[in-house]
């Protein structure tokens, strides 16, 4: 029993830590056609510009939910990009914009890591949204030029503390015991909700 108390408070530690990050950040997550290799090529055409048009798509100095407001006000525009270059490369698929909340495994990057959990998205579907995905964090713009850098300018602008710096950086040793935990604890619950 002391075991199960542990793991349940372990856990809903683990959630809180990851939640709070959750809340931080707004991930991209851009959805292929098919699994084909032409249509897996458009999915990365298609990332470089709505890339493209992010970085001009927050006021200086933004936090979270004004930049949620502004991927909002702009998702017909995002969605006519996507649609531009695929028309561009000669294909008729329908190009959705939409922000969710969904779910993402722990996902490395380079230079940084993210645990399991939901998150908000800008999700980007091109045609049936039948192939393999694309992702990364659109805000703070860790998408965009070099991540090191990037990672201390939104510490510095107060979207992430040290801790989550830390955290998702690797810095604090260990993180990726603490997010294989928080992708089995995120597991758990789906299983009971």
């Amino acid at each position: 029993m002391i075991g199960v108390a542990v793991a349940m408070l372990c856990g809903m530690w683990l959630n809180g830590e990851q939640t709070a990050l959750a809340d931080s950040v707004i991930r991209l997550h851009v959805i292929a056609n098919s699994d084909s290799e032409a249509d897996q090529a458009l999915k990365l055409r298609v990332r470089d510009e709505i890339l493209k048009q992010a970085e001009d798509l927050y006021p200086e100095g933004a936090d979270v939910q004004s930049a949620r407001q502004c991927i909002e006000d702009s998702l017909d525009s995002l969605a006519q990009v996507g649609q531009r270059v695929v028309a561009e490369h000669g294909y008729d698929y329908p190009v959705s914009a939409a922000v969710k909340e969904v779910w993402f495994p722990t996902k490395q990057y380079e230079g940084f890591a993210l645990p399991a959990g939901n998150y908000t998205a800008l999700q980007i579907v091109i045609g049936e949204g039948g192939g393999q995905n694309w992702w990364c964090v659109v805000f703070p713009p860790l998408c965009l030029g070099c991540v090191t850098e990037e990672m201390e300018a939104a510490e510095q602008a107060g979207s992430f503390t040290s801790g989550q710096t830390a955290l998702i950086t690797g810095e604090s040793g260990g993180y990726v015991v603490k997010f294989k935990a928080m992708e089995l604890w995120e597991q758990l619950k789906r299983k009971f909700t």
